[in-house]
């Protein structure tokens, strides 16, 4: 069972929180901050008919907010950290598989689908982010190293070299870099005699 696209859910969670500023740069613009942004997060995963609440917001974005100090404590070598909270997110979520067939698909394994929207959620993104960790190791979560950008991301290059979470991201930090060096270097030339 691949469970990478769970691993995912925990990312696009964890980017889905901030001001409006971040919110334009997190994949597809999705930002949490009110009821029809969670629903449109919803929709476009894998939870499109479940209804949500207040309450549900709420909770969405505590669980959000503990992904972030989970790919926090990795992206800051706290790697112990990092597997404290994720295993009691596991503790307080437990997964229920699931054998279902769907989309002319043949059987195959889900995790949870009981329970509330936060329930659901957690369940899988936090068992697909444990198999990461067990896997590929806890230094594969990161933050974004672009100094404007707060997103987190999975780092699965057999390098283990991933810095951004994006190519944009990472061009932006690449422009800035060229540009310093560009202009330390000409503060560094002496002016040239005058005639």
């Amino acid at each position: 069972m691949d469970l990478s696209g769970y691993a995912e859910l925990a990312v696009r969670l964890a980017n889905a929180v901030g001001d409006e500023q971040e919110a334009g740069m997190a994949e597809g613009g999705e930002n949490i901050s009110t009821l029809e942004g969670l629903r449109g997060l919803l929709t476009g995963l894998r939870f499109p008919d479940t209804p949500v609440a207040p309450a549900d917001l709420d909770a969405m974005r505590a669980l959000a907010a503990e992904f972030r100090k989970i790919f926090a404590g990795s992206a800051a070598g706290d790697g112990a950290e990092a597997v404290d909270r994720l295993n009691a997110l596991l503790i307080r979520h437990p997964v229920q598989p699931q054998i279902l067939r769907h989309d002319d698909q043949p059987w195959h394994l889900h995790l949870t689908e009981g329970g509330s929207v936060t329930d659901k959620y957690a369940a899988g993104s936090a068992m697909g982010l444990a198999m990461v960790v067990a896997q590929l190791g806890i230094d594969r979560l990161g933050t974004c190293a672009a100094p404007s950008c707060q997103r987190v991301f999975i780092g699965a290059s057999p390098s283990r070299s991933r810095r951004y979470c994006s190519d944009a991201c990472a061009s932006r930090a690449n422009v800035t870099a060229f540009r310093a060096r560009r202009r330390s270097s000409a503060a560094n030339v002496p002016p040239t005699a005058a005639v």
